[in-house]
């Protein structure tokens, strides 16, 4: 049985006001001897998706449970629209999460899964059959959780983080065990959340995936602040070549050499390295040969966070440099 829901993404109605952005301030989160979040700060804002990117062990989840009120904080606070989320009423209404697909009673069926957490706050019916449709598992809605696959548990926890209709939501690793169509749905699902205005923190180890899905990263490592940028002002920093087309690549790449430069030919165009694009278009003009195109390119995303990252990766496969 499908249950691939491939209708545009539209809330039942508009997202609730309270709590449109995650701020949090000086987090610190110890358990025992380990810090798992070591003075983090950052802020989430409306109208885009948010990454959050981490090697494992980076504390992502321990600060979304923060943000969530299932972790108490060591020292500093995670705040959603200036509250902790144990002072907002009814929080579903204003916040949605989805961090481990598995919590669910594997008794129940999916539609009572849902009653049981809308009931808790004043969720009628009619959203649950509506959420229901919307994740695309209207057809198996009265099948047991335990019976459902994984990527089916993931639909529901998203689901469960849509019953409210907030204004904020977190997603926890959200494509496990989704499909190719899942993962484009998600996606779309995501994309289309924070065009209507609301906040989206997403964490996610596949970076091509964040690549095509964030507007924005937040990078962490052993609990601390690596970097918070747009992820074009991510590639920028991390800018690797210059592409460069001409009739007379022997001649421009021999100049290109002599100037210092590094240059390989890749599919009949140049890739400068060590000259930016300003540089190589006065060398081409000092030496009067023409260029058809001149384009920086920046790092890939997943280029951008292992470089970021690479001093706070715990374990390294064998065979690895460092």
């Amino acid at each position: 049985m499908s249950v691939v829901d491939r209708r545009p993404i539209r809330p039942a109605r508009r997202p609730a006001t309270l709590g449109r952005v995650i701020e949090v301030r000086e987090l610190t989160k110890r358990y025992g001897a380990t810090k798992a979040v070591d003075g983090l700060s950052f802020a989430v804002g409306p109208g885009c998706v948010t990454g959050f990117l981490g090697p494992n062990g980076a504390g992502k989840s321990t600060t979304m449970r923060a943000v969530l009120g299932l972790d108490r904080p060591t020292s500093g606070e995670a705040l959603v629209g200036g509250r902790r989320y144990a002072e907002i009423p009814r929080p579903m209404h204003h916040v949605g999460a989805l961090l481990d697909a598995s919590a669910a009673h594997g008794g129940r069926t999916a539609y009572d899964h849902l009653r049981v957490l809308a009931r808790s706050n004043g969720i009628g019916d009619k959203r649950v059959v509506a959420v229901l449709e919307e994740v695309g598992l209207a057809g198996v809605a009265r099948r047991r959780v335990g019976a459902l696959s994984l990527g089916m548990r993931q639909r529901l926890g998203v689901a469960a983080a849509l019953l409210g209709d907030p204004g904020v939501l977190l997603f926890d690793e959200p494509v496990n065990g989704l499909d190719p169509e899942g993962i484009r749905w998600i996606r779309r699902l995501m994309r289309s959340l924070a065009a209507e205005g609301r906040t989206v923190l997403v964490s996610s180890h596949l970076m091509g995936e964040m690549a095509l899905t964030a507007d924005r990263v937040v990078v962490v490592g052993r609990g601390k602040l690596i970097l918070e940028a747009s992820v074009r002002e991510l590639s920028d920093r991390f800018r690797r070549d210059v592409l460069v087309r001409t009739p007379r690549p022997a001649e421009l790449t021999a100049a290109l050499r002599a100037a210092g430069a590094t240059v390989r030919e890749e599919a009949g165009a140049l890739l400068v390295r060590d000259l930016d694009a300003p540089g190589i278009a006065d060398l081409a003009a000092a030496a009067r040969l023409p260029v058809h195109e001149l384009t920086p390119r920046g790092a890939s995303l997943e280029e951008a966070y292992l470089e970021l990252t690479d001093d706070s990766v715990d374990h390294r496969a064998g065979g690895t440099d460092r």
